[in-house]
């Protein structure tokens, strides 16, 4: 049996894109005389749409493209995954019944409808707000073959009552098709490979998986669709971070296909690609063309502006460096390099004298009263005000600068370097960064971001000689401990961590609940991003040991 993989890049909402996008791969495997093609979950509609799945006419929309779409599989069978409805019951919110669906599709008909059983409700997913559970689960007749089709979440069954796959191998089916939108963090393609390898060993069938591409919102999908044989080996991977077309040949009846390597990748690469498709899908489908980022001259800005330009294109980024009294000599002749280095639009804009008109108006209001972080925040909100007016005139996306350390700490300030439409680095560590940046370099062949860059000391230089009053090797992965791990204080401290260190940074956690609420999107590369993945109130009194 061939067997097409289509792991294609959906728009959520963009129905007609989708659909056409949806022809050109069904074309693409019929001239490749494969029997099927399997799509990614919810192609026709993108994942993941959310409310709009409430909009009047959005499910009607879809149900119009899924017939035009069979109408073009000809010679195949097309799953596609799509929005299905069941008027003659209710979901839990008390509308018609929907379901997260994949249709097979043959000759302008469809043959058969498979729905999602297991709806998972956890980090970034929501989808028994949305949707109802399979009630059944059929096995298919392909030519001679029968299959069963699964959709993303039906295949990590172990935590669930319900064992779909087990259903479906007990009624006949020969092999399994799963249609996903698995998004991305570091080191879960490894693990998709090591659940089919698992599955497809344990059932004696083999496996063909689909999963998703492209940036939507906070979430990357990286791709790396992949079928395994009945013994669990690896016979076929697509492209990461790109759309693609497998073409698998196996011999159902044995179940076993000729066995290839898996790939090697570099954990930093991985992570750099994630970020620069989720910056160039967020530009592109939002509809922005041009980013504006604040250069300072240290390594958090330094990153970002290099991931927008491998995202954008080196003229559709523009660094603005806004140095004031406070600012040193090298700081400049940093931001400076690094924007000829990647010949990127750049202008200095100097803060000093916006600042002191600030500090005249409200020097009545001051009067009394020590000078402290108030007037420091005021020169990162004057930086702010800068970065959205250029933004505004040249009808442009500032992306934010601030990495997941900080804002973790709070060490940022509320519409100053906070603000934008985008924050890049917001789901990378402080050691990650440095681990990207070092990864830019060697990429380039030479000192894209200046040596010195890396040695001076992390300073947000709003007053004089200052440094950033954290030891990020300590606290960098502490947080990371926090945040991704949910480690409790009792284990940091068998870690080895300061219980001085871990109390001021639960602390610091919970207290900047509030400003992160009001940060632009961050792109998720991690397993616990902050963002609709981590849902924690602001009011929060919650015993820290």
């Amino acid at each position: 049996m061939k067997v097409a993989l289509a792991q294609i890049n959906t728009s959520v909402g963009a129905i007609d894109e989708n659909v056409s996008t949806i022809k050109h791969f069904i074309k693409k495997a019929q001239e490749a005389n494969a029997e099927l093609i399997l799509f990614p979950e919810m192609t026709v509609t993108g994942y993941p749409p959310q409310d709009l799945l409430y909009e009047e006419g959005f499910i009607e929309a879809n149900n119009r493209a899924l017939k035009e779409v069979a109408r073009v599989a000809s010679r195949i069978v097309a799953v596609v995954g799509f929005v299905d409805t069941d008027p003659s019951s209710r979901g839990s919110d008390g509308t018609v019944a929907k379901f997260n669906a994949a249709a097979l599709l043959k000759e302008g008909k469809i043959i058969g409808v498979q729905h999602k059983t297991l709806l998972p409700t956890y980090d970034v997913f929501d989808e028994t707000r949305y949707f109802t559970a399979a009630t059944r689960h059929t096995v298919f007749s392909i030519g001679s073959a029968k299959i069963g089709v699964q959709i993303c979440e039906d295949l990590w069954d172990e935590d669930y009552l319900t064992k779909v796959t087990q259903r479906q191998v007990s009624d006949g089916a020969q092999a399994i098709f799963n249609l996903s939108a698995s998004p991305f963090y570091e080191g879960k393609t490894k693990l998709r490979k090591d659940q089919l390898s698992k599955k497809a060993k344990e059932y004696s069938t083999p496996f063909f998986y689909t999963n998703l591409v492209g940036g939507q919102d906070e979430q990357v999908f990286d791709g790396g669709s992949m079928a395994v044989d009945a013994r669990g080996r690896l016979i076929a991977i697509a492209k990461l971070f790109d759309e693609d077309l497998t073409i698998v040949d196996i011999d159902i009846s044995s179940g076993e296909g000729a066995s290839i390597s898996w790939p090697r990748y570099r954990k930093e690469e991985q992570i750099y690609r994630a970020l620069v498709l989720g910056i160039r899908d967020y530009f592109r489908k939002t509809n922005f063309t041009h980013a504006i980022v604040g250069l300072s001259g240290g390594i958090d800005s330094s990153l970002t502006v290099a991931l927008a330009v491998s995202a954008l294109g080196k003229d559709r980024v523009t660094g603005i460096a806004m140095p004031s009294d406070f600012s040193s000599k090298h700081s400049l002749e940093d931001a400076t390099a690094l924007a000829k280095n990647l010949d990127v639009n750049f202008a200095v804009v100097p803060i000093q004298s916006v600042l002191r008109s600030f500090e005249n108006t409200l020097q009545g209001l001051f009067k009394g009263l020590p000078r402290d972080v108030a007037e420091e925040n005021l020169q990162a909100r004057i930086r702010g005000g800068i970065l959205m007016a250029l933004a505004n005139k040249r009808k442009a996306l500032v992306v934010s600068t601030g990495n997941k350390t900080e804002l973790a700490l709070g060490y940022c300030t509320l519409y100053g370097d906070m603000v934008g439409g985008l924050a890049a680095i917001g789901d990378v560590s402080k050691t990650g960064v440095y681990s990207l940046a070092k990864f830019v370099n060697d990429r380039a062949g030479r000192n894209v971001i200046p040596r010195r860059v890396f040695r001076k000391q992390p300073s947000a230089e709003l007053r004089e000689n200052q440094v950033d009053p954290f030891d990020y090797s300590v606290i960098s992965p502490l947080v990371d401990e926090i945040i991704e791990r949910r480690a409790t204080p009792k284990v940091l401290r068998k870690k080895g961590y300061l219980r001085t260190d871990i109390d001021d940074t639960f602390r610091r956690v919970f207290a900047a609940e509030y400003k992160r609420r009001q940060g632009p999107p961050t792109i998720k590369i991690t397993q616990k991003a902050f963002g609709i993945g981590r849902k924690y109130p602001v009011v929060n009194r919650l015993p820290t040991d």
